[in-house]
């Protein structure tokens, strides 16, 4: 049987079937009271990892995340991402791995969280400009100095996640996934292979029309939904994945949870197998 929850690095248990907070709005008036009770119904649901990134406005999902939210609770991972700056030429994001840079960006997702450490800090993308010993390198300094108590990747190699597991201890990895896009297939296999958390971002995306009527016919027998089908069948594909399905929508995060409940007979799952994007 499916498990409902994943140890990431081991020891810290969450449900399998997170949330994604990048579609809230945060600017001030209805739709950010909104993007709050979103926020907050999803944990009195039972989700207890919720995905953000300074990217997110620039640090202004965290700083909402804190006030819809904190005093967090005790099972309540909030992981953040670091490591895109607005360090172009004109001000634009970039980018930016520099060990400066993310140490700062660390030290500020602290104080708009409210938190003294971030139970689990991924790199938002590798920087190519910048050594990975280096960028990976300071997030192993600042796990050691007790800021940061995991680490994670996203949007990684197979090559990159090698490299990076020989500096540091992995705990997840952040690449786009879904039951159509599985470039990341041979990502997911090594995550597997060694126990890592697979947080597939974009996981449930539609392909030609071909795949997603086939998608919504397993979903007619099923009697769910399409998006519902997209989430179980990541859920049973694979015991390191962890789905984190973003709304700024109240029934739409409804929908989404009742996956966890959804369990696909070995026929629906073998047609949702043979889909994939097309090229």
């Amino acid at each position: 049987m499916t498990s409902a929850v994943f140890r990431i690095g081991g020891d810290l248990e969450v449900r399998r079937l997170g949330f994604g907070a990048m579609r809230l709005p945060t600017e001030p008036g209805p739709e950010r009271e909104s993007s709050i009770a979103v926020a907050r119904r999803a944990v009195e649901s039972g989700v207890t990892l919720i995905d953000t990134a300074y990217l997110y406005g620039g640090g202004a999902n965290e700083e909402l995340l804190a006030e819809a939210l904190h005093p967090y609770p005790d099972d309540l991972l909030v992981t953040t991402k670091v490591g895109v700056a607005r360090s172009g030429p004109a001000g634009e994001w970039k980018l930016d791995g520099r060990p400066r840079v993310l140490r700062d960006q660390v030290e500020r997702a602290l104080r708009r969280l409210r938190v003294e450490r971030l139970e689990l800090l991924q790199l938002h993308r590798v920087d190519p400009e910048v050594p990975l010993a280096d960028q990976v390198g300071t997030l192993r300094e600042l796990r050691d100095e007790g800021r940061i108590g995991r680490i994670g990747l996203s949007e990684v190699t197979v090559d990159e996640l090698a490299r990076a597991r020989a500096i540091v201890d992995i705990a997840s990895v952040q690449n786009r996934y879904s039951v159509l896009d599985r470039e990341h297939e041979p990502v997911l296999a090594a995550c597997e292979a060694a126990g890592i958390a697979f947080l597939p971002w974009r996981p449930v995306a539609w392909g030609e029309a071909g795949a997603r009527a086939e998608i919504a016919a397993v979903a007619a027998e099923a009697g769910a939904t399409p998006t519902q089908v997209a989430l179980a069948w990541l859920l049973g594909h694979s015991p390191v994945l962890l789905p984190i399905p973003g709304t700024a929508r109240l029934d739409h995060l409804a929908e989404n949870l009742a996956a966890a409940a959804l369990r696909l007979d070995p026929a629906h799952r073998d047609r949702l197998d043979r889909l994939s994007e097309p090229e």
